[in-house]
């Protein structure tokens, strides 16, 4: 007997499945510092709140590829947005018959922080493990379907603070309701994906995700420039402060503005990546990415004036943004299927291991010293991005993309078996 063709899931529903899940995460992140700040008043129990979110959220890498290569990443991703939703609803009724301010509600917030935090990281593996299923299945249209992930992901990253604070003007209430909503919209988006994957189990763990990338040469040279990116904008936000207040005398709104500027940049970068890839192909893309990213975190460092910084980041975070795009579309290639979610959560544990790193630089180096610090952050950032690129190069047959699957690909998406 033949058997029967995997059920169809449209693009748009993962679209759309992202974008929700995005907003909530990004909403809840930026929310809940800011709500027990106005609770309490406590800038020590702010940053525990901000704490607490952050810690499960690496601790999560350590199973969410697990679950995801176990359980297939559309039954993971819509299990983690109903816990979402259960942990907001649970919250927003006990902070509802509870005082303002008290011990109870600000336990009960870190509380919902760190439950947030931790569903936030296991449903991003999950989507973006669906999300590069869509990648392979595109073929040699697999960056336009990156970029508009990466569209989506940070124009959540630009929405969220903004929709957060305006809500928690309107009240606790309409917060969480708010992110309830966009967790319970993503799960239901999400049933048709867990129904249409025929999952087949297979073992995941970090072990596993370790031995899959040592296997693959190409993938290590590609976690390598990501690192070292990182290293470098990670030096660059953690500075930005300091610069802009110590070194511009500007006020803290100024920093704000900066960052809003950049999330602008970034987000027009990512949109015309998709048309430059189209016409000068995704090498020549990353390694101009690369190049503008790396003169410009110089050029930070450089900065005569307030005007002539805020440029230098928003070119800095345009470069970042184009090249993600570029390296997304890549690592989707390179991730076998069979561990994708042990392998995938390896490499973003890697990938975030700069950012502490960068905080521990900026807190030991004195402000006199921070320009030279940035200075040697984009000369590294410049030698391992020309040598990823070179060894990308070199296992070019291993980046190719496979052949698109039909002529319905920019419409319709299975999901074939493998695909968590």
């Amino acid at each position: 007997m033949i058997p029967s063709p995997p059920r169809i899931v449209g693009l748009s529903r993962t679209y759309v499945m992202r974008a929700a899940d995005a907003l909530a995460s990004a909403t809840a992140t930026y929310a809940i510092p800011l709500l027990v700040l106005v609770t309490t008043g406590s800038t020590a129990l702010t940053g525990l709140a901000f704490l607490l979110e952050w810690a499960p959220r690496l601790a999560a890498f350590a199973f969410a590829g697990s679950l995801v290569d176990r359980w297939g990443a559309g039954r993971v991703f819509r299990m983690s947005n109903l816990t979402r939703t259960a942990v907001v609803v649970v919250a927003g009724v006990v902070l509802f018959f509870l005082p303002s301010a008290g011990t109870v509600p600000t336990v009960v917030v870190l509380a919902f922080g760190a439950v947030s935090g931790l569903v936030a990281e296991v449903s991003f593996v999950a989507v973006e493990t669906l999300g590069a299923a869509s990648c392979r299945l595109a073929g040699t249209t697999a960056h336009r379907v990156q970029a508009a992930q990466t569209g989506i992901d940070q124009g959540a990253m630009l929405v969220g603070p903004l929709l957060g604070g305006l809500l928690l003007l309107a009240g606790t209430t309409v917060l969480l309701s708010v992110v309830a909503l966009l967790a319970l919209t993503a799960a239901s988006t999400a049933s048709g994906v867990a129904e249409a994957t025929d999952h087949r189990p297979a073992p995941g763990s970090l072990l596993t995700g370790w031995a899959t990338l040592r296997r693959t040469p190409a993938l290590v040279w590609l976690v390598g420039g990501l690192i070292a990116s990182n290293l470098a904008t990670g030096v660059l936000q953690a500075a930005a402060p300091i610069t802009v207040i110590h070194h511009f005398h500007y006020s803290t709104a100024a920093v704000g503005s900066v960052w809003s500027a950049a999330a602008v940049a970034s987000l027009i970068a990512v949109w015309a990546s998709r048309r430059a890839i189209d016409r000068f192909g995704i090498w020549s893309v990353g390694a101009g990415a690369a190049a503008v990213s790396t003169a410009a975190c110089l050029a930070t460092a450089l900065a005569p004036n307030f005007g002539a910084y805020t440029a230098a980041v928003a070119l800095v975070m345009a470069g970042e943004g184009a090249m993600t795009v570029v390296l997304r579309t890549l690592r989707s290639r390179l991730i076998p299927v069979q561990a994708f979610g042990s392998t995938l959560a390896v490499t973003i544990i890697l990938v975030l291991l700069p950012l502490p790193l960068a905080g521990a630089l900026i807190a030991i180096v004195p402000t006199a010293g921070i320009s030279r610090l940035l200075l040697a952050c984009a000369a590294l950032q410049g030698l391992a991005l020309t040598a990823c690129f070179a060894g990308l190069r070199r296992h070019r047959t291993a980046c190719e993309p496979d052949r698109p699957q039909g002529p319905e690909l920019h419409q319709q998406v299975p999901q074939p078996a493998t695909a968590r």
